[in-house]
């Protein structure tokens, strides 16, 4: 038997509000959906062309951003499963994008890089998004480029915090390098 105690709905109605929580901030919230939908679009075709999607960007960006990141770290960085992870990383070895090598301290250990193949696909998915930023800070002063650094630093969990500073950094590959 149906429900007939639930209120009609009004199409006219405004949309819904929240009267114990008015500090939601509707504008900013429904920009930042905006503005992920348009960030993520142009990688999302290159993908879609290749049979990959969003995962397979962030697994293929991380390796990139830090050569040499264990399947665990990187676990660790997406925030995902092991069964997850392990489907996107199989079709990318598969397809030639990335190879694991031995780890050199523990053998047991796999790290991951993008090869040739994989480094041009990163390039490619990152070139419009940077683009994207380059536009949106064009009209911002210099300096507010940190205001939003700041800004999306803070909309990380607190706890997740280090990792993003983290990721930046990659330890040298040779003595070379250290120099």
């Amino acid at each position: 038997m149906a429900d007939t105690s639930a209120r009609r709905i009004n199409p006219d109605e405004e949309p819904a509000r929240a009267p114990e929580a008015p500090e939601i901030d509707w504008d900013l919230i429904e920009l930042f959906f905006f503005a992920y939908r348009d960030f993520t679009s142009d990688p999302d075709h290159m993908l879609d062309e290749l049979g990959f999607g969003r995962a397979h960007h962030r697994v293929m960006h991380f390796i990139n951003r830090r050569p040499g990141l264990t399947v665990a770290e990187l676990l660790d960085v997406l925030q995902i499963t092991k069964q997850s992870l392990a489907r996107v990383l199989k079709q990318l070895i598969d397809t030639g994008h990335v190879m694991q090598v031995q780890g050199p301290r523990d053998r047991r250990q796999r790290e991951l890089h993008l090869t040739t193949k994989g480094r041009a696909l990163a390039l490619a998915l990152a070139a419009p998004q940077s683009r994207r930023i380059g536009r949106a800070l064009a009209d911002l002063k210099p300096e507010d480029r940190s205001t939003v650094e700041h800004f999306l630093k803070e909309m990380v969990n607190r706890e997740f915090r280090q990792q993003v500073d983290n990721l930046g950094q990659h330890e040298p590959e040779s003595a070379e390098e250290k120099r």
